[in-house]
């Protein structure tokens, strides 16, 4: 197989007891980024969406790279049959390894570390630091109470109207590989502090 185009970050859950229709739209958004010539990185995990993500991706003859700590490997926690697995220090050295190659980031559901990564990579956009696509998946409106909330920080101010520009919102694992891959025209943002 040929080198992918590109690597695309994938934040989402590790947790084992999510409805099918999760398991479902991860498979596929990893499947679509191998057909798309695309491979996934995601933190290497061997179960929950983590896991569907890499499989569907594999299943589809792409590439997947699991980033993962060090700590987790020596508990079992990662994924056999990866095209790479990273193993790094901690969890830091997760985020900062996986946006450093990643050429877009694609938020599914998740829990608080998928949300951690989500806002983090969306920090790191406004600093300027990253200049990929962001992409929130909203499956079924998982993520409305998220963006209601960064509706209410530009409403009082705690963010500026433009720093919407920093992710696009899918509600299909098609649109969110779309917009994942189109060109990223980046916004600069003037922080005044």
């Amino acid at each position: 197989m040929n080198a992918p185009e590109a690597i695309i970050a994938v934040y989402c859950a590790s947790s084992a007891s999510l409805a099918t229709e999760y398991y479902e739209a991860a498979r596929e958004t990893g499947r679509l980024l191998a057909l798309h010539g695309a491979a996934v990185v995601n933190g290497g995990g061997k179960m929950g969406l983590m896991a569907a993500v890499s499989d569907g991706a594999l299943e589809a003859g792409g590439t997947a790279i699991g980033v993962i700590p060090q700590f987790m490997v020596n508990n079992g926690w990662h994924l056999s049959g990866l095209t790479r697995l990273d193993v790094v220090s901690g969890m830091h050295e997760r985020k900062a390894s996986m946006a450093s190659m990643a050429a877009a980031a694609i938020a599914l559901p998740g829990g608080i570390g998928t949300f951690e990564e989500l806002t983090e990579i969306i920090t790191w956009r406004l600093l300027g630091l990253y200049d990929g696509n962001i992409v929130i998946l909203n499956l079924n409106g998982y993520y409305d109470p998220l963006l209601q909330m960064f509706e209410r920080a530009i409403g009082e101010h705690f963010m500026k109207p433009d720093h919407r520009q920093l992710w696009s919102v899918a509600s299909t694992p098609d649109e969110a590989v779309r917009m994942a891959l189109e060109p990223c025209t980046v916004h600069k943002f003037t922080q005044k502090f």
